[in-house]
């Protein structure tokens, strides 16, 4: 079995956190063992481009368990678990192409080691796997049966490519799933980047004024859990609706060119780049701090944050630099600029990422029922997945709900009965 991973004596303790993370994952593990018996993708080759956490690998044996030959690589160059990788090798007998900290080189190496597997379905966190298959691999396209994506970022990138007419096989955006964005995205994203944030600054929320640069579900589970510690949340948004939704939530909302000035703490969460530019890092306070919890490194302006900088020291905390500007302000960057929340922290906790992959895992299988029948494009996940994924979740945690009674599903189902 080929591999490629940071260390193989690792495994002991990242057997410890897959099994530690399953206890919390009910659904996945239901999901797991009726597909040991099924196998709804039997002999199927499956190249999946994820975070490598302790999640990641419950997603990727219950997958295995569906009789798909899979292959992970990392999404992210700092969220890997190099222990969960050396475990997934050494005793789920899983093919790991992924090391914490990799260069870009070594990066994409790993996605090309992925694509080489002959996959005919794809995982993808950031599309970074999809987009090497449009480009650099696109003649190895046609052998796709659909593609997963499931954030935001990639969903954006996805919808781009179809919208420009350049996708070459159906993508399900798993991350507009109500399954996934209501729950990953705002629970999930608000807890762990509160986290990282934390466990890399040591800093005390109550107080300090905190700038939630976009206030999608990211951004509105972060602004929730920052309000909740005490701080005091400014939004900034570019959406006309989403700032009136912010403004009646209580927070205040104006312009980053303004936010930028009276800042201390800046979290970037949109899934769009130079969100944070030369004129905002040149009004900010000194000691100002910044974090991105969006996909890619590119929502902060980094190669303008260095031009301003007369002097950058590494490391001055574990996952702090510090940009020393002309004007002798510090800026301090949280973890290069990459996800906080994997990169400083563990990500989300298991149990909300029970319904994302529970999600993935029961798409995977409807898609594979359904070979030839999607057309390109970029599809929404069926109610009916949904609808299953949620009932297995309330289900394990011991929560009933009613069901509508024949009148009522007649009345629902009638234009004739008024009042």
């Amino acid at each position: 079995m080929k591999y490629d991973i940071a260390d193989l004596s690792l495994a002991p303790g990242g057997k410890k956190r897959i099994l530690w993370a399953d206890n919390d994952m009910p659904a996945l593990a239901a999901i797991r063992k009726r597909f040991a018996k099924s196998k709804p993708l039997k002999g199927k080759n499956v190249s999946a481009c994820l975070h490598i956490t302790a999640e990641t690998a419950n997603l990727a044996r219950t997958l295995k368990a569906a009789g798909a030959n899979i292959v992970l690589c990392a999404s992210n160059p700092l969220s890997t678990q190099d222990d969960v990788s050396a475990s997934l090798v050494k005793d789920f007998k899983i093919p790991v192409f992924a090391i914490c900290g990799e260069n870009r080189a070594t990066y994409y190496k790993h996605i090309h080691a992925a694509i080489d597997h002959k996959p005919v379905l794809t995982f993808d966190d950031g599309a970074d796997l999809v987009n090497e298959l449009h480009t650099s691999r696109k003649k190895e396209a046609h052998r796709i049966i659909v593609s997963m994506e499931e954030t935001t970022t990639g969903v954006i990138r996805l919808r781009a490519m179809a919208n420009e007419g350049k996708l070459k096989f159906p993508v399900i955006a798993v991350n507009d799933a109500a399954t996934k964005h209501l729950f990953d995205n705002r629970y999930g994203t608000g807890q762990s980047t509160v986290d990282g944030i934390i466990r890399a600054t040591d800093f005390l929320m109550a107080g300090k004024k905190v700038v939630a640069i976009g206030y999608g579900w990211c951004g509105r589970g972060f602004a929730m859990r920052a309000r909740g510690m005490g701080a005091i949340v400014i939004i900034t948004e570019v959406d006309a609706v989403k700032a009136l939704e912010a403004a009646m939530d209580g927070f205040a909302v104006m312009p980053m060119a303004q936010a930028a000035k009276v800042g201390e703490l800046f979290v970037t969460l949109t899934g769009n780049k130079s969100v944070i530019r030369a004129e905002h890092f040149r009004v900010m306070k000194d000691r100002a701090t910044i974090a991105n919890s969006g996909h890619f490194n590119v929502e902060i302006d980094i190669p303008a944050l260095k031009k301003l900088s007369k002097k950058v020291n590494r490391n001055v905390r574990n996952h702090v630099d510090e940009y020393i500007l002309k004007n002798n302000r510090r800026i301090y960057l949280l973890a290069e600029g990459r996800l906080i929340n994997l990169a400083a922290a563990e990500g989300h906790p298991a149990s909300v990422m029970d319904m994302s992959f529970a999600t993935q895992a029961l798409e995977a299988e409807y898609v594979m029922k359904r070979q030839g029948e999607l057309a390109v494009a970029v599809h929404d996940v069926p109610i009916e997945v949904e609808q299953r994924v949620s009932k297995l979740k309330l289900k394990s945690m011991l929560i009933g709900i009613d069901k509508l009674t024949a009148e009522q599903i007649e009345y629902l189902a009638s234009s004739g009965v008024g009042t």
